[in-house]
């Protein structure tokens, strides 16, 4: 009997998550938040539109949840509230802190309970073959050792999502100056929005991506196989 393949879930498009997340919202807000235009409110809301409508598209389309986008969302609608409301701008500069550096804590915290965040984010099932992964350190009789790593990369991840915190406050606190509700105010959230990326996205994913090589030169080194042997192939995990 031929078993049936499950067919993987469609990629996210970094294009159009950049396009809608960043580059979208911030030409709205700079450009077409004058009175002449869309007005200050109406801008924010269509600038704010985008990456919500995003992240509930992408939900839908790959029917899985993704913690990124989930969080994309409340930051935004948070954004969208202190605005809206006309709160002052350092609200938004506690938000902008807020976010990745409760994510850093919950990862932090999650290294006490039987699930791991970064176990989950950084050794995917889809993408590793976990079960060969795990018979290896078992056999050799390395899982203390593969645990050990993990902490230590936990906590190199944390401390990207702690480096982020501070670079989002600092910027916010920094570009964000005026009234919320003027224009001013909107094309400064433009800014803030289109600097995020370079100015904070940039180093953090540094540091991510080195716990993530820091965690597979310990894997290699616990289980004796080759960085494509840890790869889970297309027609299935590995054959030894």
């Amino acid at each position: 009997m031929t078993a049936t393949t499950v067919p993987a879930p469609p990629r996210e498009s970094l294009l159009l998550n950049l396009g809608l997340n960043i580059v979208a919202p911030s030409l709205v807000l700079m450009k077409l938040s004058g009175p002449d235009a869309l007005g200050t409110t109406w801008g924010l809301i269509v600038a704010l539109a985008f990456p919500i409508g995003y992240g509930v598209w992408d939900f839908f389309r790959r029917r899985k949840f993704n913690l990124f986008s989930i969080i994309g969302v409340i930051s935004v609608s948070l954004t969208g509230g202190i605005s809206l409301l006309a709160l002052p701008p350092h609200y938004l500069a506690l938000k902008e802190a807020a976010v990745p550096g409760l994510l850093g804590i919950g990862i932090v915290l999650s290294l006490k309970t039987r699930w791991p965040l970064v176990r989950s984010l950084l050794l995917n099932d889809a993408v590793l073959d976990t079960a060969r992964i795990h018979t290896e350190l078992t056999t050799r009789g390395e899982v203390a050792s593969f645990e050990r790593a993990l902490v230590r990369a936990s906590w190199i991840v944390a401390s990207s999502f702690f480096l982020s915190s501070a670079l989002n406050y600092a910027l916010a606190t920094a570009v964000v100056t005026a009234t919320a509700g003027s224009l001013e105010y909107n094309e400064q959230l433009g800014r803030l929005t289109a600097l995020s990326y370079p100015v904070i996205a940039l180093p953090a994913t540094l540091v991510m991506m080195g716990a993530l090589f820091y965690l597979f030169r310990c894997i290699t080194r616990l289980t004796g196989l080759t960085f494509e042997d840890l790869l889970r192939t297309q027609s299935g995990p590995a054959q030894r």
